[in-house]
């Protein structure tokens, strides 16, 4: 009994290890993050590509209502999964440090110096009692001195960097396919195809328009451009991709 009580401490303290140095609620918020639909980043020498699956629930549903793709700065992105209202949590966060970057030095701010801003947000949420994690892993990819970056967030508050990632549902699967096609000398279309191509290879090869959202971050313009349906209908329609339940939105 004294050994339940004290596993039942461990599930329940955010600010306490277990005695193989774990915690428990990061853990959990771990799981939280893989119960959410799938978000895909590849990075590419001419910038960086964000994609995910927006499933909509109910026909009666906008779909314009489900955000996983967020404009946090003129040259940054952020695609999520896990809890959307712990992320939009995040991403107003990101925003507010954005904008706070320009203020004080007049400069935009770095994709890497944004990502470990919120990350440290994140990681105080992990020790302090009375809070819990963020149960959300962020995708941010921007444009910093004309080079593309990719970073990860995890509910612990560690930051990493990426060539391509998925987070969310059917992670193993989506990263061995981005490990198996990745291409170094990829453009930015490539990135799109590949993203696209990772999101339907767990989506029985073929996409909806209106369930995917996409964006990318051109590293010539550093500018970051959300793409609407018709341009997704397009991409999927070159790519072979597109669900013959969809028809094609007239011009």
């Amino acid at each position: 009994m004294q050994g339940q009580a004290q596993q039942q401490a461990y599930d329940r303290g955010i600010t306490i290890f277990s005695p193989d140095g774990r915690l428990y609620q990061v853990e959990y918020a771990r799981e939280a993050v893989k119960r959410g639909t799938a978000s895909i980043g590849v990075r590419t020498d001419d910038g960086v590509v964000l994609a995910v699956d927006k499933r909509v629930p109910s026909p009666l549903l906008e779909d314009s209502s489900v955000e996983k793709i967020h404009k946090a700065d003129d040259h940054i992105g952020i695609a999520s999964a896990g809890h959307v209202a712990d992320a939009r949590q995040l991403i107003d966060f990101a925003r507010r440090q954005s904008q706070v970057n320009q203020l004080r030095y007049g400069e935009p701010i770095g994709v890497e110096t944004l990502t470990k801003e919120v990350t440290d947000h994140i990681q105080q949420y992990t020790q302090v009692g009375g809070a819990r994690p963020f149960g959300v892993a962020l995708i941010v990819g921007g444009v910093e001195n004309g080079e593309p970056r990719l970073f990860e967030t995890d509910p612990s508050g560690t930051p990493y960097e990426w060539k391509a990632l998925a987070v969310g549902a059917d992670r193993s699967e989506l990263q061995n396919y981005l490990e198996e096609n990745y291409d170094d000398e990829a453009d930015l279309d490539g990135g799109i195809q590949l993203a696209l191509d990772a999101l339907a290879s767990v989506n029985d090869g073929s996409l909806l328009p209106s369930e995917v959202g996409l964006a990318t971050i051109d590293a010539e313009s550093e500018s970051f451009e959300q793409f609407e349906q018709d341009r997704i209908a397009d991409h999927l329609e070159e790519n072979d991709l597109l669900d013959d339940g969809e028809e094609e939105p007239d011009e």
